[in-house]
């Protein structure tokens, strides 16, 4: 199996033996998910495709599982602050002197590396470039910069929100949740007839801890581990009960079933357009949603939902639209 993405084909063409290896924040590639060493990533849907080939797979807040690898592999992120908390992560969990090997695209900041990497002390080399990539090669040490630093809070709507680098929003509250927020206020029914509800993609945590201050019951659910623990965090700052799952759209639901769906769903997979889990969200609603269950969702205006929400539910309505974003809802019929 040959690999797929540019970053992967770079490493492929190395010499070095990646055996054992830990594979930091990788791309789906097949040729990695096939292949040998261990991965930690941030991304449920990565790590349950890695289990899924019978690999070892870690989330960032799974530390201690990650032993001693002869070498590290981070995919450098768009965002770069994340790369730079993935460094200090790695420095304070893996043995000083180890062996790591960064990559990425150059549209994609990998050249920031290099005083990322001075500004911590850490010598680097290139080790290659091909394809629009760059493979830079260190070994950790000790920088003496807490991982766990890089949480902060901020204030909206009336709470205290817990956010990380990597999660949607980071420290500011999206204009689009801000627009939904204010059409829930209007039209989503309360407690007393909407009990149980999903936040799906929760991001910092806004929606959930929004629906669980008016009463709501909350399940909240996000692929990416910093989002969940955000969320987490988020309830617990307000002093609000919830539950937080880690989950690629519904997998991690099995067939529960809800009085409304609320998202503000992500459209963007690093630099590129993906409307395959917003796709997902849309077409599954109805196999997750009670008799009269609504879905709720606020998107860019020119994204193509109206034709899903057709198809899925034979109907929808526009409660609100500002130019920039349209807040949708529909509802389940009773069968």
């Amino acid at each position: 199996m040959s690999a797929q993405t540019p970053v992967c084909q770079l490493l492929e063409r190395q010499d070095g033996d990646y055996r054992g290896w830990l594979w930091v924040a990788p791309p789906r590639d097949a040729w990695l998910e096939q292949g040998q060493g261990s991965t930690v990533s941030a991304d449920h849907g990565v790590l349950e495709a890695w289990r899924e080939h019978g690999r070892e797979a870690f989330s960032p807040f799974d530390a201690g599982a990650v032993g001693e690898p002869p070498g590290a592999v981070l995919f450098w992120p768009k965002a770069h602050a994340l790369g730079e908390w993935w460094l200090l992560w790695l420095c304070a969990n893996l043995p000083s002197g180890t062996r790591l090997q960064l990559v990425g695209e150059n549209q994609g900041g990998i050249k920031r590396v290099l005083k990322v990497l001075a500004a911590l002390g850490l010598g680097c080399r290139k080790l290659d470039s091909a394809r629009r990539c760059i493979l830079f090669e260190t070994r950790l040490g000790d920088v003496g910069i807490d991982p766990d630093a890089a949480w902060t809070t901020f204030e909206a709507e009336g709470l205290v929100l817990a956010t990380h680098p990597g999660v949607f929003g980071h420290g500011k509250l999206d204009a689009g949740t801000k627009l939904l927020l204010e059409r829930l206020e209007a039209g989503l029914p309360g407690p007393e007839r909407a009990r149980d509800v999903l936040d799906m993609g929760c991001g910092d945590g806004i929606l959930a801890a929004w629906l669980a201050r008016r009463g709501h019951a909350v399940t909240a659910v996000d692929v990416n581990a910093f989002a969940v623990e955000a969320t987490r965090r988020t309830l617990a700052a307000n002093g609000l009960e919830g539950l937080a799952l880690a989950s690629d759209v519904y997998s991690a639901l099995g067939e529960s079933r809800f009085a409304a769906i609320v998202s503000n769903p992500p459209f963007h997979q690093e630099r590129s357009i993906d409307f395959g889990p917003a796709g997902r969200l849309i077409r599954e609603a109805p196999g997750h949603l009670q008799p009269e269950g609504e879905l709720w969702l606020v998107a860019n205006a020119f994204l193509p939902y109206p034709d899903l929400l057709e198809s899925a539910f034979g109907g929808f309505q526009i409660v609100a639209d500002d130019r920039r974003f349209r807040v949708y809802t529909t509802k389940q019929a009773i069968r």
